[in-house]
């Protein structure tokens, strides 16, 4: 072989393992924005629980009448929303905030991944509404975005108007979603969901005790954070491993037993 060849040979070696290293590199950053967007959460929790004491008692003054669960929720208490096929090898839980950044970035990153699951009748999702956010920061956005959202459950559009929310979350400290007109907006951008039974729904706070139920389960479950998410059971969010592509094979291989 001649030394241009191989010197040719040396290069495209060269050239390749660079762009495994780029490759290697832009998933760590990725992993790096989803675990970091999720201490966020955390750190505010901690630093103001001063504040989520504070606003408790307003939560409880609130939810003054009979926790409204939206059509089909199901679980304890009927605090879960669930998506995908009754009976799937695979649940996964989610708990939410529609203010929180975290939640945001996990759903970029993996919102292909459970449609996907979801659709194909391998995984099961049951998400449960919180309200982190306003405890934190005073507002009512994760209040009302979840009223909303339980309203989307009743009429059967809960998993399109949960993706428009996030695609359109506004800055952590902007409580754009406390306003119920900005959130019947929103409802524009589904198909169907525009109604007069949907904006009333909104516009009453039909379900803020039911999110506020939601809200205390939480609480008492001494979770770190939003979003928490549980494979099974097992906290896969904590996992800086974990990928889209993982979570896939994990459910397959499930699937498979």
């Amino acid at each position: 072989m001649s030394e241009k060849n191989r010197e040719g040979k040396r290069t495209a070696r060269e050239r390749l393992a660079d762009e495994r290293e780029k490759q290697k590199a832009a998933d760590r950053r990725r992993r790096t924005l989803i675990v970091g967007a999720g201490v966020v959460c955390v750190l505010g929790l901690a630093a103001v629980i001063g504040v989520v004491a504070a606003n408790s008692g307003k939560d409880e003054a609130k939810a003054s009448g009979p926790a409204v669960a939206p059509s089909g929720a199901q679980g304890k208490d009927s605090l879960a929303i669930p998506v995908g096929k009754d009976g799937a090898k695979s649940t996964l839980t989610i708990w939410e905030d529609f203010r929180c950044p975290a939640c945001m970035a996990f759903e970029a990153a993996y919102r292909p991944t459970l449609h996907e699951l979801t659709d194909s009748g391998q995984m099961r999702i049951e998400y449960h509404l919180v309200r982190l956010i306003d405890g934190n920061l005073g507002g009512t956005g994760s209040l009302r975005a979840g009223n909303a959202a339980a309203c989307a459950q009743d009429a059967a559009k809960f998993r399109d108007y949960h993706d428009v929310l996030y695609a359109n979350q506004p800055k952590e400290t902007d409580d754009a979603f406390g306003d119920n007109g900005k959130l019947i907006d929103l409802a524009g951008k589904v198909k169907g969901l525009d109604t007069a039974a949907f904006r009333s729904c909104v516009d009453d706070g039909k379900h803020d005790s039911w999110v506020n139920k939601s809200n205390a389960a939480f609480k008492a479950g001494r979770f770190g954070g939003t979003p928490t998410v549980l494979l099974d059971g097992k906290n896969i969010y904590q996992d800086q491993t974990m990928t889209p592509a993982k979570l896939k094979q994990l459910v397959q291989q499930a699937n498979k037993g």
